[in-house]
């Protein structure tokens, strides 16, 4: 009788923490969602993505193609935009991005994964509903990017110590109004000052906070998305909705996340050092900040 209790006891104990590591799993958040791959053509893939998202309540806010064979689709909706209102700079993940791109002989379909940049936003929710609404729409292969962090960790994540974090934006410059700075904004980026250029513009209700994705393109390959990604995108399964970046204007100043935070959320797992690594883009923070305050209308202190 005690050995078969015993046998029970430890049988319970296994059980109790095989569903524990499952739930430790489950709660580990990754940056991009897989929704399919396989044959087509970019071309084709986007229209559809773009009628599926449509279909699903999103608005198609903007979309580009910062190199060859790939594709961003950038899209919102009411829950993403008023979400985005309750919480200081949350107007940084007042949109999704969408990528669709050929990888050798496939096209591969992915998308921002809305409860990660929720909480690396640092967001009053998780956008669950948003999560939910691009699995129906485009599907859902697989989580990918990292090997996951939590929600707590996603919170206060910083890449390492003396890094910074998502409360410590650069400042690109700042007006006398609101107005003034997304009037000033709008000038500079139809003009391509600093190599950057208009994607979207998502407006969040309610507040004077507006949010610009860009597109970064010039002499200097350090603040080059091309060139960026070439190098920090090196997996089988791509991760292009890294792109664009975004230029936050919240009331009469102009701001966006310092490429140490912005880069490493999206990439967590990249190394510091090695062939497709942190070092190999070390100039890129500094000269896409200046490429950032050049379009926002900023000058260098």
């Amino acid at each position: 009788m005690n050995s078969i209790l015993k046998n029970l006891l430890l049988a319970t104990l296994a059980l109790g923490l095989n569903v524990g590591a499952a739930l430790a799993d489950e709660a580990l958040l990754k940056p991009f969602v897989l929704a399919s791959k396989g044959a087509g053509s970019v071309a084709g893939k986007v229209l559809a993505a773009k009628a599926a998202l449509v279909v699903h309540g999103f608005s198609l806010v903007g979309s580009y193609s910062p190199y060859p064979d790939t594709t961003i689709i950038v899209v919102s909706n009411d829950e993403l935009k008023t979400t985005a209102a309750k919480s200081e700079h949350g107007g940084f993940g007042a949109a999704q991005r969408v990528a669709v791109a050929k990888v050798k002989d496939e096209v591969q379909v992915s998308y921002t994964n809305p409860t990660y940049m929720a909480h690396g936003y640092r967001m009053s929710g998780d956008l669950s509903n948003t999560a939910a609404k691009l699995q129906a729409a485009l599907g859902k292969v697989e989580e990918f990017g990292a090997a996951g962090l939590s929600a707590e960790h996603l919170r206060k994540y910083h890449y390492m110590f003396g890094m910074e974090y998502f409360d410590e934006p650069s400042i690109l410059a700042e007006f006398s109004s609101h107005e003034e700075a997304l009037k000033t904004v709008e000038a500079n980026l139809a003009a391509g000052k600093g190599g950057v250029t208009k994607v979207y513009r998502v407006d969040v209700p309610g507040k004077k906070e507006s949010v610009f994705g860009v597109a970064m393109k010039g002499d200097d390959k350090y603040m080059d998305d091309k060139y960026i990604m070439s190098v920090i995108d090196s997996k089988e399964i791509k991760s292009a909705a890294h792109l664009p970046y975004e230029m936050l204007v919240t009331g009469n100043k102009v701001i966006a996340l310092y490429a140490r935070f912005r880069i490493a959320l999206d990439f967590p797992d990249l190394k510091m050092a090695g062939q497709n690594s942190f070092m190999k883009i070390m100039e890129s923070p500094e000269a896409i900040r200046k490429a950032l305050v050049a379009a926002a209308g900023g000058t260098e202190s």
